[in-house]
């Protein structure tokens, strides 16, 4: 028992000191590497600071809708309703969405809704839309706010992030920077 005694508390010591030092510092300073030095990027914007990679809850007409959270828009608890594509909860969750969406956007067919206007994501978190789910609130955000759809279509064009590199991942949109945007546009 002593032989394996002094081994195994060496590799402890060691374990502790590569994933709960070394690795923990590696990170940081990896983090100092990345735009904000690791730190969350915030916006500072009606007289309230708003975290910009990170969903916001906005629900009049006058605002673009986010992507649907399964944790409430709550940063302290990210996550998804674990239910699977064929459950009856989700299924009934999903057709409720598409119904209130379909009623605060008269003129859009079922089938042009973007699954992932009716759908959370998998952190419930998601700060971003595809330019074709921003493209089909258009008209309702233009019609709340009286102004016109094609000053709201160059809104979206103008904060649509182009793909990593122009390759890698969709375009898209970050709703609470569009949404500012809005603000100041009708101000």
């Amino acid at each position: 028992m002593k032989q394996h005694l002094l081994p195994a508390l060496k590799l402890t010591a060691l374990c502790m000191l590569l994933f709960s030092g070394l690795y923990t510092v590696a990170l940081m300073g990896i983090g100092q590497l990345t735009p904000h030095d690791g730190n969350a990027a915030t916006i500072a914007a009606n007289g309230r600071t708003y975290y910009a990679n990170i969903a916001q809850r906005f629900t009049q007409d006058r605002y673009f809708q986010p992507r649907p959270s399964a944790v409430d828009y709550n940063a302290a608890g990210s996550g998804a309703s674990n239910k699977g594509p064929g459950n009856p909860d989700h299924l009934a969750a999903v057709q409720a969405r598409i119904d209130t969406f379909l009623a605060h956007n008269p003129g859009v067919a079922k089938s042009e809704v973007p699954v992932e206007l009716v759908t959370a994501s998998g952190s419930g978190l998601d700060p971003h839309l595809s330019v074709k789910a921003a493209r089909v609130q258009a008209k309702r955000v233009a019609t709340a706010r009286g102004m016109g759809e094609a000053e709201v279509l160059k809104l979206i064009y103008d904060h649509t992030d182009a793909p990593l590199l122009g390759l890698l991942g969709p375009a898209k949109i970050n709703v609470l920077q569009l949404n500012l945007a809005l603000d100041a546009a009708s101000k």
